[in-house]
């Protein structure tokens, strides 16, 4: 058997946390022979509500489990770790401004950052889940100098995942039909969904998925807006914020980081901005098509681009830049 990996969930008393603790301890993201020392980060109120979640994790009586740590503390949350999972962040309450949103996430993830920097493993991958996600990312990563920007990303996987299943339903096959879906920018209402570059298997032949939707008008609209507000839709609906299919998508990312992407198929992640090919300003974490190899990797370059995604790519783009600003006011007061 492997050494254990430890991995850390922040805001793991919280309702994602939940359904995403399962799925770690029992094989699905890093291996069904990667051994897990499980660590549970949450605020001093949740202590009690972690026990609870120790016990069931304890009475799934999982192999690969051989440890779970239940703590308030980030030395002890961040010590050695190979993966973080940072879930927990202050969310947006009734009458909140977004500013005062960022002023309250950029405290958490810069303490979170430096406690990175200072107790855990140099290469550990960072997974920023709580929202203004991209930003949390950008301010974690800034706080953490010590760790490689390229090990900090963020979660678009969730949409990603959204945007894949609303074309296989449209097209009447199975999601694993659909490849190649790009989210583009920001985790928030902005965000561009796009499928110019994707293609769907339809009766055994792959097309592309222009040709398989055969309406351009849904693509090019509604299709955009049911991803770009599926979060608001499901919390409308389930009066509680996206939590099975988050944790599933979270899998999906931290699987594909350890383990790659398939030949010739891209993701859509949340990485640091440097060096793109598509004129996007650097110093953002912006969602990219990504291809990932051997825990690293790299953004797809050279896809053809068109006014209707240039325009829309641009507007996300400058979202991040006005988040980034505010942030930054609040990082270096």
């Amino acid at each position: 058997m492997a050494e254990p990996i430890r991995v850390v969930v922040t805001g793991a008393a919280g309702q994602i946390a939940y359904s995403l603790l399962y799925s770690i301890a029992k094989g699905d993201v890093f291996g069904k022979d990667q051994p897990i020392i499980l660590v549970l980060l949450d605020i001093p109120p949740m202590l009690p509500v972690l026990d609870g979640v120790v016990m069931e994790l304890q009475d799934c009586a999982l192999p690969l489990l051989r440890e779970v740590i239940p703590t308030d503390k980030v030395e002890v949350g961040f010590k050695d770790l190979d993966a973080a999972i940072l879930v927990g962040s202050m969310p947006r309450k009734e009458g909140m401004e977004r500013k005062d949103l960022l002023k309250a996430n950029v405290a958490i993830f810069k303490a979170q950052g430096a406690a990175l920097d200072k107790y855990a493993k140099k290469t550990v991958k960072v997974l920023v889940v709580g929202n203004p996600a991209n930003t949390n990312c950008l301010i974690a990563s800034k706080s953490a100098p010590s760790i490689p920007k390229e090990n900090f990303s963020c979660l678009t996987r969730l949409d990603h995942n959204r945007a894949s299943s609303q074309v296989a339903i449209r097209c009447g096959v199975p999601a694993d039909n659909v490849k190649n879906v790009i989210i583009w920018g920001n985790h928030s209402s902005t965000q561009y969904p796009d499928v110019h570059h994707a293609k769907v298997t339809v009766q055994g032949s792959e097309v592309a998925a222009y040709d398989a939707v055969k309406d351009d008008a849904w693509l090019k609209g509604e299709f955009i807006s049911t991803v770009q507000l599926r979060g608001a839709a499901v919390i409308k609906a389930r009066k509680l914020s996206s939590a099975m299919s988050a944790a599933k998508a979270i899998c999906d990312h931290m699987r594909d980081i350890w383990f790659g992407t398939k030949e010739g198929e891209f993701i859509s992640m949340g990485v640091y901005a440097g060096g793109n090919s598509y004129g996007i300003p650097e110093d953002l974490i912006y969602s990219f098509p990504i291809q990932l190899k051997n825990k690293g990797w790299k953004v797809v370059d050279g896809l053809p681009i068109n006014d209707f995604s240039r325009a829309k790519m641009e507007a996300t783009a400058a979202e991040l830049v006005d988040e980034r600003d505010t942030a930054m006011a609040f990082l270096s007061q």
